[in-house]
Order: C-alpha cells, then sequence, then structure tokens
C-alpha cells in the first residue's frame, strides 16, 4: 500500500484504516496460531482469527494501484520520490525495534509467558546483530517490515508497468488479469501433484519449470502482488455498475466462502501435515486463490461505499504508516497485559488487537508532533 500517499480519497482512506486493523489482528493471534497441538482451543481460535484477516496485505497492494496508477512524471522522478520515502523508515525502524524489544524482554518484562517469544532471541548481542543484518532481510522482530522490502520491489517495477496501463485497452489488461488469475492456483497445483503421482526432481517439489537452480517458473512475471495493483487499477479504471445491494450480495457469500476454504483449509493442511510449514502457509498465501476471493470482497463493498473525504478520517489514515511501523512490540506487551485465564482465546486476541491499535496511534501521533520524527512515520 502506498502508505505515505498525502492525497485523500475518503474511501481509500477508510480502506486503510482497515488494513491496518486487519494487520494488527493478524499479528495479534501469532502467539495462539504457534502453540499448534500444544493448546489445540489457541491454536485453533488463532487460526480461524487470524485468517478471517488475510486480506489486509493484498488490500495494501490493491491501495497502491489506485494511487500510484498512472504513473506520472519520469522514472528518475518516481523513483527519487517513493523510495526514499520507503527507505529512511526502513532503516530506522530496522535499527531500532530491535534494541526496544531487547529493552522490553530484558528490563521490563523478562519472564514474558509469550509461547511466540524465545527470550534468548532477545540478548543484547542478538539485538546487536540484527541491527546490522536487515541489510540481507527483516528478523524476527521486525518481521511486518518485510512488506517494505517487497514494495520496494513493486516500486521498481511500476514505472514500466504504468507505460503499459496508460495505453493498454479494456480487454489487454482484463487478458493480464486472467494469466494472473491462473497463477493464483499454482499454490494448491504443487499441494496436489504428489497425490497425482509427481514425484519432482532433485528432491525438489516445485513445478513449472522451477527447480533448486531456477525459482522463475512459467507465471513468474504474471505472478504475485503486481496482479493486485493492477486489479485495483482496472476496478477503478472500470467500475463495476452494480447497486450497493448486488455488491453486497455477491461479496459477502464470496468472503464467507474465501474465508472457510482459508480457515478451514488451514486446520484440516496441519492435520495432514504436521509440522510441515510450507505446506501449512500455502493455505495462508496472500497470492492465493481463497484470500484473493476475500480481498476482492472487502475491496468492492468499501469502494461502493464511496465514503468522501473529512478531516478526522484523513488524519486518521495518515497516521496508519506509522502504526504499521511501531505496532508489532505492542502486540507483545498486549499479550503479556492480557495473558489471564479470565478471557478466552478470542476475547484475548481481539482486546489485544484493539489495545494495541489505539495505543499505537497514540505514540504515532504523538511522535508526529516532533518534526525531526515525521519522516519516520509518515
Amino acid at each position: 500500500m502506498s502508505l505515505q500517499k498525502k492525497e485523500h480519497i475518503g474511501w481509500i482512506d477508510l480502506l486503510r484504516i482497515i488494513a491496518i486493523f486487519l494487520m494488527v489482528l493478524s499479528h495479534s493471534c501469532d502467539g495462539f496460531v504457534s502453540q499448534l497441538d500444544t493448546n489445540r482451543n489457541a491454536f485453533v481460535t488463532g487460526a480461524l482469527t487470524g485468517s478471517f484477516v488475510r486480506a489486509c496485505v493484498p488490500l495494501f497492494a490493491m491501495m497502491t494501484g489506485v494511487l500510484l496508477f498512472p504513473v506520472r512524471g519520469t522514472m528518475t522522478e518516481f523513483y527519487k520520490k517513493r523510495l526514499g520515502r520507503i527507505a529512511l523508515p526502513l532503516i530506522f525502524w530496522s535499527l531500532v525495534t530491535p534494541l526496544l524489544f531487547y529493552t522490553y524482554y530484558t528490563y521490563i518484562n523478562p519472564g514474558t509467558t509469550n509461547a511466540a517469544i524465545d527470550v534468548s532471541n532477545h540478548t543484547l548481542e542478538a539485538s546487536l546483530t540484527k541491527m546490522y543484518t536487515w541489510i540481507f532481510n527483516f528478523n524476527t522482530d521486525t518481521t511486518p517490515l518485510w512488506y517494505l522490502y517487497m514494495l520496494i520491489g513493486l516500486y521498481l517495477i511500476i514505472p514500466i508497468f504504468g507505460v503499459w496501463v496508460q495505453q493498454a485497452s479494456k480487454k489487454e489488461m482484463k487478458l493480464f488479469l486472467c494469466l494472473w488469475f491462473v497463477s493464483l492456483l499454482l499454490p494448491y497445483l504443487q499441494m496436489a501433484a504428489p497425490f497425482l503421482g509427481y514425484t519432482g526432481n532433485y528432491g525438489s517439489m516445485a513445478i513449472l519449470g522451477e527447480s533448486f537452480w531456477n525459482k522463475f517458473g512459467t507465471f513468474y512475471y504474471v505472478s504475485g502482488f503486481m496482479g493486485y495493483l493492477i486489479l485495483a487499477h482496472y476496478l477503478v479504471r472500470y467500475p463495476l455498475s452494480w447497486t450497493l445491494k448486488k455488491t453486497l450480495s455477491i461479496c459477502i457469500p464470496l468472503f464467507a466462502l474465501g474465508y472457510a476454504i482459508t480457515g478451514f483449509g488451514f486446520l484440516k493442511t496441519q492435520e495432514a501435515f504436521p509440522g510441515n510449514y510450507e505446506y501449512l502457509e500455502i493455505v495462508w498465501f496472500f497470492c492465493g486463490i481463497n484470500v484473493f476471493m476475500m480481498t476482492i470482497s472487502i475491496f468492492l463493498i468499501v469502494q461502493k461505499l464511496n465514503i468522501k473525504s473529512f478531516p478526522l478520517l484523513s488524519k486518521i489514515a495518515g497516521l496508519m504508516f506509522g502504526v504499521f511501523l511501531i505496532h508489532f512490540l505492542i502486540v507483545q506487551i498486549g499479550y503479556d497485559i492480557f495473558d489471564t485465564p479470565v478471557l478466552s482465546d478470542f476475547a484475548r486476541i481481539l482486546i489485544t488487537a484493539v489495545f494495541s491499535f489505539v495505543v499505537s496511534l497514540i505514540i504515532v501521533w504523538g511522535l508526529n508532533k516532533v518534526s525531526f520524527m515525521q519522516k519516520f512515520i509518515r
């Protein structure tokens, strides 16, 4: 999502807030999902709740498609404007977040009961290592920042797609989206292939040309998050003529079906392949057909609401990038605060999410008052 966009479109502002809250709720489930068979009830609650919110990240991508297509200016101008806004927050929070985790788990709550937390991973030595290895990838303290690495990749290619988008006809855009739609089915084809007799090559179960020495299979160049960007631009450029009633009558059942596949598919996959995290994550893939069904449903409903922008909505939406950047630690704190048998697992998840969202919003609002910090949260 182009979280730093200055122009405000009412329904996009609302969608931005919804997507960020869904992300906070998603990370509030982590401590429960990680328990697997150790605490089956907690795992099931976390898995079903986490499955409900998988649309959060694809919604970010779709907002990017709405806000950045068509591309204006030269490729150099685009890179200078967009990459700078991403690079500074990525560097700053990659350095600061490990220190915040170290401080919290060393001095404030060294005896956490969070099953998802390995306190030994937050020693001073480990934290200092994370402060320079971020150049290779995100780490366990900065997990949400994976999106920024991916977003930089999208920014690198957006100007090139932007040229095509401006001259592509409706038919040509639909053809691209059809090819992309096929790619959404590939994770399940790979999962099903062994049951159809496919034994892989040299120990690799990849399909359609992929292997240890080639990660770029048949549909690689028409797959991934770019499809969400193109789809969003298409839906804004050629909006559906449905009424709100028709939109709800189609999108609510579509979302429900996508959620059923995601939630119960996740549980069944865990039962069928215990300990196989690679297969388990397939059902949660952001670029999978079931998550697409949930994403497109939310997008179309909010788009059809066509809410006009107003000052409070715009101000809150403008703080969402900061909430995205800092919420992960606040979620861990919330998990510890609400770790009580008085609350059900679902209540703990929901309360933790609301607490983390509100506290993060307040912190970002305060940081936004400091001119020096604005470049790192906006």
